[in-house]
């Protein structure tokens, strides 16, 4: 097959992995919102479009989506670092730890079941759509960070977690520094280094040791589907700069919370999957 005859069948695939990078970006930089909370649910029911089974589905788009953080973390860490938003010292306290639950993760995902995944990122982005929701602008529950057993604990859990559900951290580090009175704008930014400890030992993990389902996708090696991986992350990096320009014409507020009830809705139909 040649690649124009391999470009006509998928053609409709292609089309929507374009439109999920393009999504994908603009949200980020409109809203703020880590790319993988968007990517998984996509990724989720276009590959059971096609006819993959749920459970196939919701590895191969974990995997992906991790792999698809990697170079968009590194972008964003870059910015900013610039305007001095990266929190080096919490950093080096937390960057061991946040290994270890990665590590611990990247191997659970690839021995557990998809409905294990679809379950728990079900959980995190309901929750996720009702922190948006009801504590955004809320006042800190405590007015510093837990001590260093404390610290500890936190890092291996967002590590742990966010490669089980194939995002960048950014979704469970954000609200849990924010609670802790920590800054906003210092919790972003530093939740996209994050996102870079994450993701790169993740997405090799999961690529190298990962068994590829056998009714996977094409152009699955190992749990990362690279076609999706391909189509999506340049035009992530390219829309995100358009989100960020929308965001400053736009009602950021109102539109954060379109997208928490957008998310909700989500999430809830991914349980649903599971439950009923």
């Amino acid at each position: 097959m040649d690649i124009i005859e391999f470009l006509t069948n998928n053609l409709s695939t292609f089309l929507a992995l374009i439109a999920t990078g393009i999504f994908a970006g603009i949200l980020a930089g409109l809203l703020g919102v880590g790319g993988g909370i968007v990517i998984v649910p996509v990724l989720f029911f276009l590959f059971q479009s096609f006819g993959i089974s749920a459970e196939s589905a919701m590895l191969v788009a974990t995997a992906t989506s991790l792999a698809t953080i990697v170079p968009t973390s590194i972008s964003s860490m870059r910015a900013h670092n610039k305007k001095g938003n990266v929190d080096f010292d919490l950093l080096k306290r937390w960057s061991a730890f946040i290994l270890i639950g990665v590590l611990i993760g990247s191997w659970t995902v690839t021995r557990v079941e998809g409905t294990v995944l679809t379950l728990l990122f079900g959980t995190i982005a309901s929750l996720s759509a009702l922190n948006m929701l009801f504590r955004t602008g809320k006042s800190a529950l405590y007015q510093q960070l837990p001590n260093k057993a404390g610290q500890s604990v936190m890092g291996a859990s967002i590590g742990f977690l966010s490669t089980m559900v194939g995002i960048g951290g950014g979704t469970i580090s954000v609200p849990l520094l924010t609670l802790y009175n920590y800054p906003t704008h210092k919790a972003v930014g530093t939740a996209a280094a994050i996102g870079l400890i994450i993701s790169l030992p993740a997405a090799l993990t999961m690529l190298t040791f990962g068994t590829t389902p056998t009714d996977a996708p094409t152009g699955t090696f190992g749990l990362v589907n690279l076609i999706a991986l391909v189509c999506i992350v340049p035009l992530t990096v390219l829309f995100a700069p358009l989100g960020a320009s929308m965001a400053a014409k736009l009602d950021a507020a109102k539109l954060k919370k379109i997208f928490a009830f957008v998310l909700l809705f989500t999430g809830v139909r991914m349980l649903a999957e599971i439950i009923l």
